[in-house]
């Protein structure tokens, strides 16, 4: 597993979703998740999650494969997929758009998975917003805005430019709606988008019901014909709990000198851990990405 980051701490300043021409004082919102009787702030533009004391959610217990009715049930956002509606294996996806290693494995592991499987009829993705902060959750809403048709097509070139926009204060913004411009978004309809509380909850609701339900607790989490995917998220991760699929024997080890891997094979992928509940701690050297100016 990669070296975890540490996720952006609580900060004073109070926020909400803004619609782009306030002078940085936000007003407090407390978003009442009745389906998980959790509490939701958007501090200072980051997403916090408050567990009440009746939870008993224990983040070193061994994890189970949740019902998988439950699992194909979609939230309060329609689901997005991308793929035939008859596969025979179905992923789901749990990522956020500011983590690293959504981003890498969007990058190395997705288009061989996509042209092997995908393309091919064989499985469909159920892609799922877990954001772990306020700017990533803003780009899911974004996303959201696009429309089904470019939804998929705006959360790549997000992955894709990601180093680009997920910097520290408020130009993270200004970022996002240069990407966004380029997918059609003028600034009154990207103001309008990330004024939409509605939708925020929405985002936010999909999260909780995604931890208190299921168990993720970091990005990406996979989840293959409602099995818990293991491992570094390689196609051949996938592949062991995919039906129709010849199964390679790897109980013997390769002799010495052996084939080594193919080249542009995907490297080992980690995952981000989502912040512990009610904050994390702030990254070194600094304000957190994404937060609004005051």
């Amino acid at each position: 597993m990669a070296k975890t980051e540490k996720q952006p701490a609580d900060k004073p300043a109070d926020g909400e979703p803004s619609d782009g021409k306030d002078s940085g004082l936000f007003s407090k919102v407390n978003i009442i998740l009745a389906c998980a009787l959790a509490t939701a702030v958007l501090a200072g533009g980051y997403v916090f999650f408050i567990k009440r004391g009746a939870d008993t959610y224990d983040p070193d217990a061994a994890k189970k494969d949740p019902d998988i009715a439950e699992l194909m049930k979609p939230g309060e956002l329609p689901d997005m997929s991308i793929g035939s509606a008859d596969a025979p294996n179905v992923i789901v996806e749990y990522a956020s758009m500011t983590c690293p290693h959504c981003a890498q494995y969007d990058k190395v592991v997705f288009p061989e998975f996509k042209t092997k499987y995908i393309d091919t009829g064989k499985a469909r993705l159920i892609f799922r917003e877990f954001p772990l902060d306020g700017l990533a959750a803003r780009a899911s809403m974004l996303a959201r805005c696009a429309g089904p048709d470019r939804y998929f097509a705006m959360i790549d070139a997000m992955f894709q430019s990601q180093e680009s926009w997920v910097i520290e204060g408020p130009e993270a913004l200004d970022r996002l709606l240069q990407l966004a411009r380029q997918a059609g978004f003028s600034k009154e309809k990207f103001d309008e988008c990330l004024a939409d509380k509605e939708l925020f909850k929405k985002i936010v609701d999909e999260r909780q019901r995604a931890h208190d339900k299921f168990g993720v607790d970091s990005t990406p989490s996979f989840f293959v014909n409602g099995k818990r995917l293991a491992g570094e998220h390689q196609v051949k991760d996938f592949e062991a709990l995919m039906t129709g699929v010849p199964k390679v024997d790897t109980s013997a080890a390769p002799a010495a000198g052996g084939t080594p891997p193919a080249e542009g094979s995907a490297t080992p992928q980690g995952e981000t851990p989502a912040p512990a509940q009610g904050g994390a701690p702030a990254p070194e050297g600094g304000q957190p990405a994404g937060t609004p100016a005051q």
